[in-house]
Protein backbone atom coordinates (compact mmCIF):
# COMPACT_ATOMS: atom_id res chain seq x y z
CA UNK A 1 0.00 0.00 0.00
CA UNK A 2 3.18 2.50 1.28
CA UNK A 3 4.27 1.45 -2.64
CA UNK A 4 0.68 2.08 -4.36
CA UNK A 5 0.08 5.69 -2.62
CA UNK A 6 3.50 6.91 -3.42
CA UNK A 7 2.90 5.98 -6.74
CA UNK A 8 -0.53 7.84 -6.59
CA UNK A 9 1.22 11.16 -4.38
CA UNK A 10 3.58 11.34 -7.27
CA UNK A 11 1.20 11.53 -10.02
CA UNK A 12 -1.49 13.41 -8.30
CA UNK A 13 1.32 16.12 -7.69
CA UNK A 14 2.38 16.04 -11.59
CA UNK A 15 -1.10 16.68 -12.60
CA UNK A 16 -1.49 19.51 -10.23
CA UNK A 17 1.10 21.10 -11.56
CA UNK A 18 0.23 21.05 -15.17
CA UNK A 19 -3.67 22.39 -14.04
CA UNK A 20 -1.79 25.03 -12.34
CA UNK A 21 0.12 26.03 -15.20
CA UNK A 22 -2.81 25.91 -17.59
CA UNK A 23 -5.20 27.83 -15.39
CA UNK A 24 -2.25 30.35 -14.81
CA UNK A 25 -1.67 30.33 -18.37
CA UNK A 26 -5.50 31.24 -19.44
CA UNK A 27 -5.84 34.07 -16.62
CA UNK A 28 -2.67 35.56 -17.78
CA UNK A 29 -4.10 35.67 -21.31
CA UNK A 30 -7.89 36.76 -20.53
CA UNK A 31 -8.00 38.32 -17.15
CA UNK A 32 -7.10 41.98 -17.48
CA UNK A 33 -5.86 44.24 -14.55
CA UNK A 34 -7.84 47.22 -13.66
CA UNK A 35 -5.42 49.13 -12.03
CA UNK A 36 -3.09 49.34 -15.99
CA UNK A 37 -4.32 52.66 -17.90
CA UNK A 38 -3.63 53.35 -21.57
CA UNK A 39 -1.01 55.72 -22.24
CA UNK A 40 -1.96 59.25 -22.54
CA UNK A 41 0.09 60.21 -26.34
CA UNK A 42 0.61 63.91 -26.28
CA UNK A 43 2.77 66.31 -27.84
CA UNK A 44 5.50 67.58 -26.22
CA UNK A 45 4.49 71.19 -26.19
CA UNK A 46 1.57 70.13 -23.73
CA UNK A 47 3.25 67.61 -21.43
CA UNK A 48 3.48 69.09 -17.88
CA UNK A 49 6.50 70.15 -16.03
CA UNK A 50 7.02 66.81 -14.59
CA UNK A 51 6.65 64.77 -17.80
CA UNK A 52 9.25 66.33 -19.49
CA UNK A 53 11.82 66.16 -16.85
CA UNK A 54 11.10 62.10 -16.72
CA UNK A 55 11.56 62.64 -20.68
CA UNK A 56 14.37 64.12 -20.38
CA UNK A 57 17.46 62.04 -20.50
CA UNK A 58 16.06 60.67 -23.55
CA UNK A 59 15.47 63.70 -25.26
CA UNK A 60 18.81 63.53 -27.79
CA UNK A 61 21.03 66.46 -27.23
CA UNK A 62 20.29 68.08 -30.49
CA UNK A 63 17.16 68.87 -29.56
CA UNK A 64 17.72 70.06 -25.90
CA UNK A 65 20.79 72.21 -26.72
CA UNK A 66 20.68 74.12 -30.63
CA UNK A 67 25.24 74.20 -30.29
CA UNK A 68 24.88 70.96 -30.20
CA UNK A 69 24.54 69.46 -34.27
CA UNK A 70 23.07 66.13 -35.21
CA UNK A 71 25.95 62.96 -36.29
CA UNK A 72 23.60 60.68 -37.84
CA UNK A 73 25.57 60.62 -40.84
CA UNK A 74 28.35 59.78 -38.46
CA UNK A 75 26.66 57.10 -36.73
CA UNK A 76 25.66 55.45 -39.43
CA UNK A 77 29.13 55.43 -41.09
CA UNK A 78 30.58 53.50 -37.84
CA UNK A 79 27.68 51.66 -38.18
CA UNK A 80 28.72 50.25 -41.72
CA UNK A 81 32.65 50.17 -40.81
CA UNK A 82 32.60 48.67 -37.31
CA UNK A 83 33.21 45.00 -38.16
CA UNK A 84 36.46 46.61 -39.85
CA UNK A 85 36.81 49.13 -37.00
CA UNK A 86 36.25 46.34 -34.41
CA UNK A 87 39.39 44.57 -35.83
CA UNK A 88 41.98 47.34 -36.05
CA UNK A 89 41.18 48.75 -33.16
CA UNK A 90 41.96 45.76 -31.12
CA UNK A 91 44.59 44.86 -33.36
CA UNK A 92 46.46 48.30 -32.32
CA UNK A 93 45.51 47.75 -28.84
CA UNK A 94 47.15 44.62 -28.54
CA UNK A 95 50.36 45.87 -29.96
CA UNK A 96 50.41 48.91 -27.52
CA UNK A 97 49.56 46.28 -24.59
CA UNK A 98 51.79 43.70 -25.13
CA UNK A 99 55.03 44.99 -24.64
CA UNK A 100 53.82 46.94 -21.96
CA UNK A 101 52.62 43.77 -19.65
CA UNK A 102 55.35 41.80 -20.87
CA UNK A 103 57.87 44.36 -19.08
CA UNK A 104 55.48 44.79 -16.25
CA UNK A 105 54.38 41.05 -15.01
CA UNK A 106 58.51 40.56 -13.84
CA UNK A 107 58.53 41.58 -10.80
CA UNK A 108 55.23 40.23 -9.54
CA UNK A 109 56.31 36.23 -10.69
CA UNK A 110 53.98 35.94 -12.96
CA UNK A 111 54.98 33.66 -16.03
CA UNK A 112 52.70 34.89 -18.81
CA UNK A 113 49.61 36.94 -19.37
CA UNK A 114 47.80 36.37 -22.46
CA UNK A 115 44.49 37.55 -24.66
CA UNK A 116 42.19 34.24 -25.34
CA UNK A 117 39.82 36.62 -26.88
CA UNK A 118 39.99 40.10 -27.71
CA UNK A 119 37.09 41.59 -29.66
CA UNK A 120 35.26 44.56 -28.95
CA UNK A 121 31.61 43.62 -29.91
CA UNK A 122 28.79 43.82 -32.84
CA UNK A 123 27.61 47.28 -31.13
CA UNK A 124 29.04 50.56 -32.25
CA UNK A 125 29.18 53.40 -30.24
CA UNK A 126 27.18 56.33 -30.91
CA UNK A 127 27.31 60.05 -30.55
CA UNK A 128 23.75 61.61 -30.19
CA UNK A 129 25.55 65.15 -30.62
CA UNK A 130 28.82 67.45 -30.95
CA UNK A 131 29.09 71.14 -30.26
CA UNK A 132 32.09 72.80 -32.57
CA UNK A 133 33.64 75.56 -31.15
CA UNK A 134 34.79 78.75 -33.56
CA UNK A 135 37.56 80.41 -32.29
CA UNK A 136 40.19 82.95 -33.69
CA UNK A 137 42.76 80.72 -33.12
CA UNK A 138 44.58 77.89 -36.04
CA UNK A 139 42.60 75.51 -33.88
CA UNK A 140 39.60 73.18 -34.13
CA UNK A 141 37.58 72.39 -30.87
CA UNK A 142 34.75 69.89 -30.36
CA UNK A 143 32.91 68.26 -27.75
CA UNK A 144 31.20 64.79 -29.26
CA UNK A 145 29.21 63.27 -26.79
CA UNK A 146 29.82 59.82 -26.77
CA UNK A 147 27.39 56.88 -25.59
CA UNK A 148 28.65 52.96 -25.84
CA UNK A 149 26.65 49.80 -24.94
CA UNK A 150 29.00 47.28 -25.99
CA UNK A 151 28.90 43.85 -25.70
CA UNK A 152 32.82 42.90 -26.05
CA UNK A 153 34.59 39.47 -25.65
CA UNK A 154 37.60 40.22 -23.74
CA UNK A 155 38.97 37.38 -22.03
CA UNK A 156 42.57 37.38 -20.31
CA UNK A 157 44.42 34.06 -19.29
CA UNK A 158 47.12 34.73 -16.28
CA UNK A 159 49.45 31.73 -15.36
CA UNK A 160 51.81 32.06 -11.98
CA UNK A 161 52.80 29.81 -9.56
CA UNK A 162 51.83 26.75 -12.11
CA UNK A 163 48.01 27.86 -11.74
CA UNK A 164 45.83 29.21 -14.51
CA UNK A 165 42.81 31.83 -14.01
CA UNK A 166 41.05 33.65 -16.59
CA UNK A 167 39.36 37.28 -16.41
CA UNK A 168 36.88 38.23 -18.67
CA UNK A 169 35.49 41.89 -19.70
CA UNK A 170 31.59 41.58 -20.81
CA UNK A 171 28.84 44.20 -21.04
CA UNK A 172 30.79 46.98 -21.38
CA UNK A 173 29.31 51.01 -20.96
CA UNK A 174 30.72 53.85 -21.63
CA UNK A 175 28.98 57.42 -21.38
CA UNK A 176 31.65 60.27 -21.88
CA UNK A 177 31.84 63.88 -23.10
CA UNK A 178 35.12 64.68 -24.46
CA UNK A 179 37.25 68.09 -25.65
CA UNK A 180 39.00 67.31 -28.52
CA UNK A 181 41.12 70.29 -30.33
CA UNK A 182 42.80 70.07 -33.37
CA UNK A 183 46.18 72.14 -33.56
CA UNK A 184 47.78 73.96 -34.63
CA UNK A 185 46.16 74.15 -38.23
CA UNK A 186 48.66 74.03 -41.14
CA UNK A 187 48.99 73.46 -44.75
CA UNK A 188 50.13 69.83 -44.53
CA UNK A 189 48.27 67.19 -44.97
CA UNK A 190 46.28 65.97 -42.16
CA UNK A 191 46.00 69.72 -41.81
CA UNK A 192 46.47 69.67 -38.23
CA UNK A 193 49.86 68.78 -36.28
CA UNK A 194 48.42 67.37 -32.46
CA UNK A 195 45.12 65.96 -31.45
CA UNK A 196 44.66 67.22 -27.24
CA UNK A 197 41.86 65.69 -25.61
CA UNK A 198 40.39 66.32 -22.63
CA UNK A 199 37.23 65.14 -20.10
CA UNK A 200 34.98 68.21 -19.22
CA UNK A 201 33.51 65.80 -16.89
CA UNK A 202 33.99 62.18 -14.97
CA UNK A 203 33.22 59.34 -17.57
CA UNK A 204 30.63 56.89 -16.45
CA UNK A 205 32.26 53.45 -16.78
CA UNK A 206 30.15 49.87 -16.21
CA UNK A 207 31.42 46.71 -17.06
CA UNK A 208 30.71 43.29 -16.06
CA UNK A 209 34.03 40.87 -14.82
CA UNK A 210 33.85 37.26 -14.76
CA UNK A 211 36.29 35.54 -12.72
CA UNK A 212 36.44 31.85 -12.49
CA UNK A 213 32.64 31.59 -14.35
CA UNK A 214 31.08 34.41 -11.38
CA UNK A 215 30.61 38.10 -11.85
CA UNK A 216 32.75 39.80 -9.46
CA UNK A 217 31.22 42.82 -10.00
CA UNK A 218 28.11 41.18 -8.30
CA UNK A 219 30.19 41.46 -4.91
CA UNK A 220 28.47 44.06 -2.72
CA UNK A 221 30.42 47.12 -2.21
CA UNK A 222 32.99 46.26 -4.87
CA UNK A 223 31.24 47.69 -7.86
CA UNK A 224 30.88 51.16 -6.73
CA UNK A 225 34.51 50.66 -5.45
CA UNK A 226 35.62 50.03 -8.90
CA UNK A 227 33.71 52.71 -10.30
CA UNK A 228 35.00 55.49 -8.15
CA UNK A 229 38.35 54.04 -8.57
CA UNK A 230 38.14 54.13 -12.61
CA UNK A 231 36.36 57.59 -12.57
CA UNK A 232 38.98 59.26 -10.22
CA UNK A 233 42.14 57.89 -12.09
CA UNK A 234 40.62 58.66 -15.39
CA UNK A 235 39.77 62.30 -13.77
CA UNK A 236 43.18 63.11 -12.74
CA UNK A 237 44.72 62.08 -16.12
CA UNK A 238 42.67 64.02 -18.71
CA UNK A 239 39.88 65.83 -16.46
CA UNK A 240 40.12 69.84 -18.21
CA UNK A 241 42.36 71.16 -18.22
CA UNK A 242 44.57 68.37 -18.20
CA UNK A 243 44.88 66.98 -21.78
CA UNK A 244 46.04 64.01 -23.47
CA UNK A 245 48.09 64.79 -26.50
CA UNK A 246 49.10 62.71 -29.64
CA UNK A 247 51.66 64.16 -32.20
CA UNK A 248 50.52 63.98 -35.82
CA UNK A 249 53.18 66.34 -37.18
CA UNK A 250 56.76 68.11 -36.17
CA UNK A 251 55.09 71.09 -35.58
CA UNK A 252 58.19 72.90 -36.74
CA UNK A 253 58.08 71.29 -40.25
CA UNK A 254 54.39 71.01 -40.73
CA UNK A 255 53.70 74.95 -40.32
CA UNK A 256 57.50 75.68 -42.05
CA UNK A 257 58.75 77.28 -38.89
CA UNK A 258 61.42 79.15 -39.45
CA UNK A 259 64.74 77.54 -39.38
CA UNK A 260 66.85 80.39 -39.84
CA UNK A 261 68.11 83.25 -41.17
CA UNK A 262 69.53 84.00 -44.78
CA UNK A 263 71.28 87.90 -44.87
CA UNK A 264 71.92 89.19 -48.43
CA UNK A 265 73.84 92.32 -49.06
CA UNK A 266 73.35 93.41 -52.63
CA UNK A 267 76.81 95.09 -53.43
CA UNK A 268 77.05 96.33 -56.83
CA UNK A 269 75.86 95.92 -60.56
CA UNK A 270 77.94 95.77 -63.47
CA UNK A 271 77.69 96.26 -67.55
CA UNK A 272 73.61 97.37 -66.93
CA UNK A 273 72.35 97.58 -71.18
CA UNK A 274 70.43 100.74 -70.87
CA UNK A 275 66.90 100.82 -71.95
CA UNK A 276 66.15 104.51 -71.97
CA UNK A 277 66.45 105.69 -75.50
CA UNK A 278 67.58 109.37 -74.34
CA UNK A 279 70.10 108.64 -71.67
CA UNK A 280 71.36 106.27 -68.99
CA UNK A 281 69.23 103.63 -66.61
CA UNK A 282 67.37 104.44 -63.10
CA UNK A 283 68.31 100.51 -61.78
CA UNK A 284 67.39 99.40 -58.67
CA UNK A 285 66.66 95.72 -57.60
CA UNK A 286 63.82 93.93 -55.92
CA UNK A 287 64.32 90.81 -54.14
CA UNK A 288 62.02 88.07 -52.97
CA UNK A 289 62.02 84.64 -51.30
CA UNK A 290 59.86 82.38 -53.88
CA UNK A 291 56.44 80.84 -52.31
CA UNK A 292 56.64 83.43 -49.54
CA UNK A 293 53.56 85.73 -49.04
CA UNK A 294 55.29 89.11 -48.28
CA UNK A 295 55.91 91.65 -50.54
CA UNK A 296 59.53 91.77 -52.23
CA UNK A 297 62.28 94.11 -50.86
CA UNK A 298 63.91 96.50 -53.20
CA UNK A 299 67.10 98.86 -52.67
CA UNK A 300 67.52 102.07 -53.67
CA UNK A 301 67.37 103.65 -57.17
CA UNK A 302 70.70 104.45 -58.46
CA UNK A 303 69.87 107.25 -61.23
CA UNK A 304 71.27 107.64 -64.56
CA UNK A 305 74.00 105.04 -63.58
CA UNK A 306 74.58 101.58 -65.56
CA UNK A 307 77.32 100.30 -63.29
CA UNK A 308 75.78 101.14 -59.53
CA UNK A 309 76.94 100.42 -56.42
CA UNK A 310 74.28 99.79 -53.10
CA UNK A 311 75.83 97.89 -50.26
CA UNK A 312 72.23 97.57 -49.24
CA UNK A 313 71.65 94.46 -46.03
CA UNK A 314 68.72 92.57 -46.10
CA UNK A 315 67.48 89.57 -44.10
CA UNK A 316 64.44 86.64 -45.02
CA UNK A 317 63.56 84.03 -43.11
CA UNK A 318 64.17 80.38 -44.06
CA UNK A 319 61.67 77.90 -43.88
CA UNK A 320 63.10 75.10 -46.02
CA UNK A 321 66.57 75.73 -47.32
CA UNK A 322 65.76 72.72 -49.30
CA UNK A 323 63.21 74.26 -52.01
CA UNK A 324 63.55 77.68 -51.09
CA UNK A 325 64.69 79.88 -53.57
CA UNK A 326 66.02 83.92 -53.59
CA UNK A 327 64.95 85.59 -57.00
CA UNK A 328 66.22 89.15 -57.68
CA UNK A 329 64.99 91.24 -60.18
CA UNK A 330 66.66 94.18 -61.32
CA UNK A 331 64.54 97.24 -63.01
CA UNK A 332 64.82 100.21 -64.56
CA UNK A 333 63.04 103.30 -62.65
CA UNK A 334 60.67 105.02 -64.65
CA UNK A 335 59.00 108.21 -63.43
CA UNK A 336 56.32 107.31 -65.71
CA UNK A 337 54.65 104.12 -66.71
CA UNK A 338 55.21 101.02 -65.47
CA UNK A 339 59.13 100.15 -64.70
CA UNK A 340 60.92 98.28 -67.03
CA UNK A 341 62.46 94.56 -66.09
CA UNK A 342 66.12 94.81 -67.26
CA UNK A 343 67.11 91.48 -66.11
CA UNK A 344 66.35 88.68 -63.37
CA UNK A 345 67.99 85.30 -61.61
CA UNK A 346 67.86 83.03 -58.93
CA UNK A 347 69.91 81.84 -55.91
CA UNK A 348 68.86 78.11 -54.66
CA UNK A 349 69.24 78.28 -50.54
CA UNK A 350 70.54 74.48 -50.88
CA UNK A 351 73.18 75.98 -52.77
CA UNK A 352 74.50 77.69 -49.62
CA UNK A 353 76.69 76.13 -46.64
CA UNK A 354 75.23 76.84 -43.36
CA UNK A 355 77.39 80.04 -41.67
CA UNK A 356 79.36 80.41 -44.77
CA UNK A 357 79.89 84.00 -46.48
CA UNK A 358 79.45 83.64 -49.68
CA UNK A 359 80.11 86.13 -52.51
CA UNK A 360 78.20 85.50 -56.30
CA UNK A 361 78.40 87.00 -58.97
CA UNK A 362 75.48 85.80 -61.33
CA UNK A 363 74.42 87.34 -64.79
CA UNK A 364 71.28 88.83 -65.77
CA UNK A 365 68.52 86.58 -67.47
CA UNK A 366 66.01 87.86 -69.51
CA UNK A 367 63.59 85.12 -67.81
CA UNK A 368 63.44 81.50 -65.85
CA UNK A 369 63.35 79.48 -68.94
CA UNK A 370 66.14 77.33 -69.14
CA UNK A 371 66.11 76.87 -72.80
CA UNK A 372 64.93 80.48 -73.85
CA UNK A 373 67.61 81.43 -76.66
CA UNK A 374 67.16 85.07 -75.48
CA UNK A 375 68.99 84.65 -72.35
CA UNK A 376 72.43 84.08 -74.41
CA UNK A 377 72.39 88.20 -74.58
CA UNK A 378 74.52 89.56 -71.96
CA UNK A 379 72.18 91.77 -69.79
CA UNK A 380 75.29 92.60 -67.26
CA UNK A 381 76.21 91.11 -63.66
CA UNK A 382 74.71 91.58 -60.42
CA UNK A 383 77.39 91.22 -57.18
CA UNK A 384 75.77 89.55 -54.13
CA UNK A 385 77.32 88.59 -50.52
CA UNK A 386 75.42 85.79 -48.93
CA UNK A 387 75.34 83.56 -45.88
CA UNK A 388 72.46 81.40 -44.33
CA UNK A 389 72.39 81.18 -40.46
CA UNK A 390 70.69 78.34 -39.21
CA UNK A 391 69.10 77.80 -35.75
CA UNK A 392 70.54 75.71 -33.35
CA UNK A 393 68.15 72.59 -31.68
CA UNK A 394 67.65 75.06 -28.61
CA UNK A 395 66.05 77.62 -30.73
CA UNK A 396 64.28 75.50 -32.84
CA UNK A 397 62.50 73.80 -30.02
CA UNK A 398 62.04 77.06 -28.64
CA UNK A 399 59.89 78.67 -31.68
CA UNK A 400 58.12 75.09 -31.71
CA UNK A 401 56.99 74.97 -28.13
CA UNK A 402 53.27 77.49 -28.57
CA UNK A 403 51.73 77.81 -32.28
CA UNK A 404 51.03 81.24 -31.40
CA UNK A 405 54.30 82.27 -30.14
CA UNK A 406 55.64 85.38 -31.54
CA UNK A 407 58.78 85.50 -33.32
CA UNK A 408 61.58 87.37 -32.59
CA UNK A 409 62.52 90.19 -35.47
CA UNK A 410 65.37 89.07 -37.73
CA UNK A 411 68.88 90.80 -37.25
CA UNK A 412 69.23 94.30 -38.47
CA UNK A 413 65.88 95.50 -36.51
CA UNK A 414 66.86 99.05 -35.06
CA UNK A 415 67.64 98.97 -31.02
CA UNK A 416 64.97 99.59 -29.45
CA UNK A 417 62.20 99.62 -32.12
CA UNK A 418 60.88 96.08 -33.89
CA UNK A 419 58.81 94.73 -36.57
CA UNK A 420 55.02 95.22 -37.02
CA UNK A 421 53.45 92.16 -38.98
CA UNK A 422 49.97 92.31 -39.73
CA UNK A 423 48.18 89.49 -40.92
CA UNK A 424 44.91 89.91 -42.80
CA UNK A 425 43.34 86.43 -42.41
CA UNK A 426 39.45 86.70 -43.93
CA UNK A 427 36.36 89.00 -43.97
CA UNK A 428 33.14 88.21 -43.36
CA UNK A 429 29.14 89.65 -44.54
CA UNK A 430 31.13 92.14 -46.82
CA UNK A 431 29.04 93.68 -49.61
CA UNK A 432 28.79 96.32 -52.08
CA UNK A 433 26.14 97.89 -53.40
CA UNK A 434 27.57 96.96 -57.40
CA UNK A 435 30.16 94.76 -56.76
CA UNK A 436 31.73 92.68 -54.04
CA UNK A 437 35.73 91.67 -55.38
CA UNK A 438 37.11 92.69 -51.54
CA UNK A 439 40.86 93.44 -51.31
CA UNK A 440 42.43 94.81 -48.34
CA UNK A 441 44.49 98.42 -47.89
CA UNK A 442 46.13 99.05 -45.20
CA UNK A 443 47.69 102.92 -44.55
CA UNK A 444 50.08 103.07 -41.78
CA UNK A 445 52.83 106.50 -41.19
CA UNK A 446 52.35 107.42 -44.68
CA UNK A 447 53.14 103.48 -46.15
CA UNK A 448 49.90 101.59 -48.54
CA UNK A 449 50.10 98.50 -48.37
CA UNK A 450 47.03 95.60 -50.07
CA UNK A 451 46.15 92.25 -49.90
CA UNK A 452 44.96 90.28 -53.75
CA UNK A 453 41.76 90.91 -55.07
CA UNK A 454 38.91 88.08 -54.28
CA UNK A 455 37.07 88.11 -56.86
CA UNK A 456 32.69 87.45 -56.22
CA UNK A 457 33.58 86.66 -52.88
CA UNK A 458 31.25 87.97 -49.20
CA UNK A 459 33.44 85.93 -47.14
CA UNK A 460 37.04 86.00 -48.50
CA UNK A 461 40.14 84.71 -47.47
CA UNK A 462 43.10 86.06 -47.74
CA UNK A 463 45.87 85.10 -45.35
CA UNK A 464 48.49 87.08 -46.22
CA UNK A 465 51.65 89.05 -43.95
CA UNK A 466 52.86 92.24 -44.04
CA UNK A 467 55.73 94.06 -42.07
CA UNK A 468 56.67 97.26 -40.91
CA UNK A 469 59.81 97.46 -39.37
CA UNK A 470 59.98 101.02 -36.85
CA UNK A 471 62.73 102.78 -35.05
CA UNK A 472 60.68 102.83 -31.90
CA UNK A 473 57.20 101.60 -30.80
CA UNK A 474 54.09 102.98 -32.39
CA UNK A 475 52.31 102.85 -28.70
CA UNK A 476 50.97 106.19 -29.49
CA UNK A 477 50.40 104.85 -33.33
CA UNK A 478 47.32 103.54 -35.30
CA UNK A 479 46.50 101.44 -38.51
CA UNK A 480 44.07 102.45 -40.57
CA UNK A 481 42.47 99.41 -42.27
CA UNK A 482 39.74 100.05 -44.79
CA UNK A 483 38.10 97.77 -47.53
CA UNK A 484 38.06 98.14 -51.15
CA UNK A 485 35.90 96.32 -54.02
CA UNK A 486 37.02 96.76 -57.53
CA UNK A 487 35.73 95.98 -60.77
CA UNK A 488 37.87 96.19 -64.53
CA UNK A 489 34.50 96.05 -66.03
CA UNK A 490 34.01 98.46 -68.78
CA UNK A 491 31.36 100.90 -68.73
CA UNK A 492 31.02 100.57 -65.14
CA UNK A 493 29.77 103.64 -63.41
CA UNK A 494 31.30 102.83 -60.10
CA UNK A 495 34.43 100.51 -61.26
CA UNK A 496 35.89 101.05 -57.06
CA UNK A 497 33.54 100.79 -53.87
CA UNK A 498 34.47 101.38 -50.29
CA UNK A 499 32.91 97.91 -48.30
CA UNK A 500 34.01 99.67 -44.37
CA UNK A 501 36.94 100.47 -42.80
CA UNK A 502 38.45 100.09 -39.30
CA UNK A 503 41.28 102.27 -37.29
CA UNK A 504 43.35 99.80 -34.74
CA UNK A 505 45.46 101.55 -31.87
CA UNK A 506 48.45 100.04 -31.49
CA UNK A 507 49.33 100.31 -28.19
CA UNK A 508 47.77 96.91 -26.96
CA UNK A 509 49.39 95.22 -29.51
CA UNK A 510 52.89 96.52 -27.97
CA UNK A 511 52.05 95.55 -24.62
CA UNK A 512 50.52 92.12 -25.22
CA UNK A 513 52.84 91.51 -28.37
CA UNK A 514 50.20 89.86 -29.95
CA UNK A 515 46.54 90.58 -30.55
CA UNK A 516 44.15 88.46 -32.78
CA UNK A 517 40.45 89.83 -33.21
CA UNK A 518 37.46 90.48 -35.55
CA UNK A 519 36.67 94.14 -36.23
CA UNK A 520 33.22 95.01 -37.25
CA UNK A 521 34.08 97.33 -39.85
CA UNK A 522 32.42 101.35 -39.76
CA UNK A 523 30.59 102.03 -42.93
CA UNK A 524 29.64 98.55 -43.21
CA UNK A 525 25.66 96.63 -42.71
CA UNK A 526 27.28 93.20 -41.08
CA UNK A 527 31.16 93.24 -42.55
CA UNK A 528 33.78 91.94 -40.16
CA UNK A 529 37.39 91.53 -40.55
CA UNK A 530 39.84 89.24 -38.91
CA UNK A 531 43.25 90.56 -38.63
CA UNK A 532 46.21 89.18 -36.40
CA UNK A 533 49.09 92.11 -35.06
CA UNK A 534 52.22 91.27 -33.78
CA UNK A 535 54.95 93.70 -32.20
CA UNK A 536 58.53 91.66 -32.89
CA UNK A 537 61.44 93.11 -31.10
CA UNK A 538 65.18 91.49 -31.50
CA UNK A 539 65.15 90.38 -27.71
Amino acid sequence: MGFIGSILGFFGFGMGIVIGLVIGYFLFIYVLPTDVKHPDIQPLAEQDTESLQRLLPEIPLWVKNPDYDRLDWLNKMIELMWPYLDKAICKTAKGIIDPIIAEQIPPYKIESVEFQSFTLGTLPPTFPGMKVYITEEKELIMEPVIKWAANPNITIAVKAFGLKATAQVIDLQIFASPRITLKPLVPTFPCFANIYVSLMEKPHVDFGLKLLGADAMSIPGLYRFVQEIIKDQVANMYLWPKTLEVQILDPSIAMKRPVGILNVTVVKAMKLKKTDLLGLSDPYVKLKMVDEKLSSKKTAVKHKNLNPEWNEEFSFVVKDPEIQVLKFSVYDWEQVGSHEKMGVNIVPLKDLTPDEPKVLTLDLLKNLKPDDVQNEKARGQLVLEVMYKAFNDEELANGADESNKVEKAPDGTPDGGGMLVVIVHEGQDLEGKHHTNPSVRMLFRGEEKRTKVVKKNRDPRWEEEFQFVLEEPPVNDRIHVEVVSTSKRMGLRHPKEALGYVDIYLADVVNNKRINERYHLIDSKNGRLQIELQWRTAS
